[in-house]
Parts: structure tokens; sequence; C-alpha cells
């Protein structure tokens, strides 16, 4: 496998992590009549940060456009339906963000409203990345060149440092394994 692709199947990894932490955070919400507050709003910075604009802009800005100069972008390709899917998954949750404080306070309007949102976020996302490691990234492997592999490596490491910087990075990551120990959820492989 191509480097540039295991990286993202690394964050795939990650990602899996803090959805499997939001699935116990909407649990203990059910079960306490209110949402955790800090958690979930620490799952929701990751999501935003890590997931959407580290991981989904790699995705969007780097490998998606080299993919499309392969053939894969047609309208109702593989790469529309991430398009679309990456969309989908940012209104679900803006819509988490939206129900959060009345969630905390114990609406339970809102904590019904919160779990819906993340339980179409957590689906949604494991059927994405699913997609993405079992047939977009093997489709990817054989239309790249090793040449491309290693410019898209680099043009990672450029955009996550420009757009995010090696501190979020790691504030995320930590954010990541404090959820996991916090709700005992086991930390991704090859995480410090």
């Amino acid at each position: 496998m191509f480097k540039s692709l295991e990286i993202l199947m690394n964050e795939h990894r990650l990602i899996e992590q803090v959805l499997n932490c939001l699935e116990k955070i909407v649990a203990r919400c059910g079960v306490d009549g209110r949402l955790d507050k800090e958690s979930a709003q620490q799952a929701l910075d990751f999501f935003r940060t890590f997931a959407d604009r580290c991981h989904h802009g790699k995705e969007e800005k780097q490998l998606f456009p080299l993919l499309e100069t392969r053939g894969m972008g047609s309208p109702c390709g593989p790469l529309a339906v991430m398009y679309r899917e990456h969309e989908l998954g940012r209104l679900y949750v803006q819509n988490m963000e939206s129900t959060l404080e009345a969630a905390a306070a114990g609406s339970q309007d809102a904590v019904r409203g919160f779990a819906e949102h993340a339980q179409s976020y957590i689906q949604l996302l494991r059927e994405h990345i699913g997609k993405e490691d079992h047939c977009l990234f093997s489709n990817a492997e054989r239309a790249l060149s090793s040449h491309e592999d290693s410019q898209l490596v680099a043009a990672y490491e450029k955009f996550e440092a420009e757009e995010i910087g090696q501190e979020k990075h790691q504030k995320c990551v930590h954010a990541a394994d404090e959820l996991a120990q916090r709700y005992g959820v086991l930390r991704a492989w090859g995480q410090s």
C-alpha cells in the first residue's frame, strides 16, 4: 500500500476511536438524562478539526483532485459520493453542536436530538471509512504511481502544517486518547 494511503487509513483508525467514544457518550446521556458537555465538546472539536479540516481536507485538496485526473471524477462516481458524505458529516456535526447546550442542561428533546444526529454521524462515518479503506483506496493504488505517492505525502505534510499545525494536531490526538481513557475505549494502534 502506498504511504499516502496508509497515512489516511491510520487517520481513519483514530477517527474510529473517537466515534466509539461518541457512541458511549450517547449511551451515557441516555442513562443520565443529560449530555456530558465537556466530552461531547471535545469529540465535536476533534471531528471538526482533525476528521474534517485535516483528514477530509487532505482528501479533498490533494488525493481526490489527483484521482479525478485518472477518470474517477464522474458526477455519480466514487469521488462524488465521498464529497457528498463529507458534506453530510459536516451537517451532522453542526446539528450536534446546535443541541449541545440544551442537552447538557437536561432538555430531553435536545438529548434525543443530539443522540439522533450523533448516531447518524457514527453510522455515516463508519460506512464512509469502510468504502474508502476497502474500495476507493484500492482503486487509488492502481491509479497512482510511486512518484505521485511521494508527492502526495509531501503535499499532506505541507497542508497539515498550514491548515492546523503540529500543536493542534497533537492536541487532537491527545483529546482522542483522553476520551478513550475516560470511556474505556481501545486506543488506535500506533498512537503515542
